[in-house]
């Protein structure tokens, strides 16, 4: 329920789920998932400077503070091994900042099963491909 509210929340106009996936995809090298969300981020109509550069959001100029602040929250809650204080309270507090309570706790539960479904796939060695174009394709239509 919590994924789906962020799905269908307005977030200054736009889901943020489909790029915090990507930028954990690509943070945990899982090629089917960068594939997919990539490809997502296109079908939605994204301009292809915001799919290029999603992994260096810090530096591309495409991405308000709103944008930052959940991908932030998605590389620190991805790279939890990386640093002793994985989620620093500014990066927390910069979150709470943009989303409401809700909103937030939405991203979080979708970070985390971004991060499931990358380890599901790095470790049966998923390998994106033409297929992902199909699974995009099949969840846009309506049920």
């Amino acid at each position: 329920m919590a994924v789906s509210h962020l799905r269908n929340t307005p977030i200054t106009g736009k889901s943020y789920t489909t790029p915090a996936d990507a930028t954990a995809s690509q943070i945990n090298g899982c090629s089917v998932c960068v594939d997919i969300h990539s490809r997502e981020l296109e079908h939605a109509g994204e301009p292809s400077a915001r799919i290029f550069t999603v992994s260096a959001w810090r530096e591309a100029p495409y991405f308000n503070d709103a944008e930052r602040a959940a991908l932030a929250l998605t590389e620190a809650a991805t790279r939890l091994a990386d640093h002793p204080d994985p989620v620093p309270d500014e990066i927390w507090d910069e979150a709470a900042r943009h989303y409401s309570e809700p909103q937030l706790a939405a991203l979080v539960i979708s970070i985390a099963t971004i991060n499931a479904w990358n380890r599901l796939n790095a470790a049966t060695r998923q390998i994106g491909g033409d297929w992902a174009e199909q699974v995009i394709q099949s969840a846009s239509q309506p049920s």
